[in-house]
């Protein structure tokens, strides 16, 4: 079991995402993920910076901790030429320590360069076709590269590693899990859904498999569920909406009617870690055995005390029931 920590990228700014990191190391995390934003969910989190950028300078100021993208859309925002090179430059600069996660994407961040976000049967042929170009790319020598929806033209990255980042594809449903199994290395999930797992399996995965862990500490559960409320509740949307909605306005109006029993229903919120080991056994038990702990309280240091005194070594022992 691997125990990584979510970058919160929406809620703080770059320099203090990288003392996050290198917190997170010295308690003993396994790899850190950060999301790949342009803008927040919601105006209250107040950031987004470049992520890439905080990547970079995480990985010269840590010296063991894995480092993921969860995740990047590699076709709109993004071409997939530009994300083979900067994944590939961030492996050498991190000594192998990166994963590129990917996805479809969601309109929040996409729509911004005035480009169509199409739906999502041909954002998932967009995303086969960018996995195809970085491939393609991390071959080495000069590409070229016509699809349906993407083309390269005599592209070469310059700088790969001996050792090709692992791609880690985000999956919702089977259309993306076997994208996920014919052309990533894992599978990257928000849900503890087995029927994920399973699909992924079905067509051939076998690599590692991601999910974020819903949780927020405070000293009280109701201060915990109150954080929630206020910065993250768009995470109680699901999936369907968050892909869908443009700016963080619209993400405040869509989450008007979460209530704090809602909160507490999805999230551990707290201070007892018999209600982290409940939620996050979920997940194993769905399949999942790389557990981002993605902490949506309001003492970023407070949670990784509690995690380094009372989850780590409950969490190291989780095996699916």
């Amino acid at each position: 079991m691997q125990i990584g920590y979510k970058l919160a990228a929406e809620a703080f700014g770059p320099k203090e995402l990288m003392r996050q990191a290198v917190r997170a190391e010295s308690a003993g995390f396994d790899f850190v993920e950060m999301s790949d934003h342009y803008h927040p969910w919601l105006d209250v989190q107040g950031h987004s910076p470049f992520a890439w950028t905080v990547l970079g300078a995480i990985a010269v100021q840590t010296e063991r901790i894995g480092l993921a993208t969860g995740v990047t859309c590699p076709t709109v925002r993004y071409h997939p030429a530009i994300i083979a090179q900067a994944a590939a430059t961030l492996a050498l600069v991190s000594d192998g320590r990166f994963t590129l996660g990917v996805g479809s994407g969601e309109r929040l961040n996409e729509h911004v360069v005035a480009r169509e976000f199409p739906d999502v049967r041909k954002r998932q042929e967009m995303l086969r076709e960018a996995l195809e170009i970085i491939r393609l790319l991390w071959q080495g020598g000069y590409r070229s590269y016509d699809g349906r929806y993407l083309s390269l033209s005599d592209a070469r990255v310059f700088d790969l590693p001996d050792e090709l980042p692992v791609i880690a594809v985000a999956a919702s449903g089977p259309p993306s899990a076997r994208i996920a199994a014919e052309l990533g290395d894992g599978l990257f999930a928000t849900e503890p859904k087995s029927e994920i797992v399973e699909r992924y399996q079905a067509a051939g995965g076998t690599g590692p498999r991601y999910a974020e862990v819903p949780m927020a500490w405070a000293p009280d559960e109701e201060t915990a569920a109150k954080a929630v409320l206020e910065t993250s509740r768009w995470a109680l949307t699901g999936w369907k909406v968050m892909s869908e909605l443009p700016n963080p306005v619209n993400f405040d109006a869509a989450s008007k009617t979460v209530r704090i029993e809602d909160v507490v229903q999805q999230f551990a919120c707290g201070p007892d870690p018999a209600r982290y080991v409940e939620v996050a056994q979920e997940f194993v038990d769905a399949g999942f055995d790389h557990l981002v702990m993605q902490n949506a309280g309001p003492d970023p240091d407070g949670f990784i005390d509690f995690y380094q005194q009372e989850l780590e070594p409950r969490f190291r022992q989780l095996t699916p029931s």
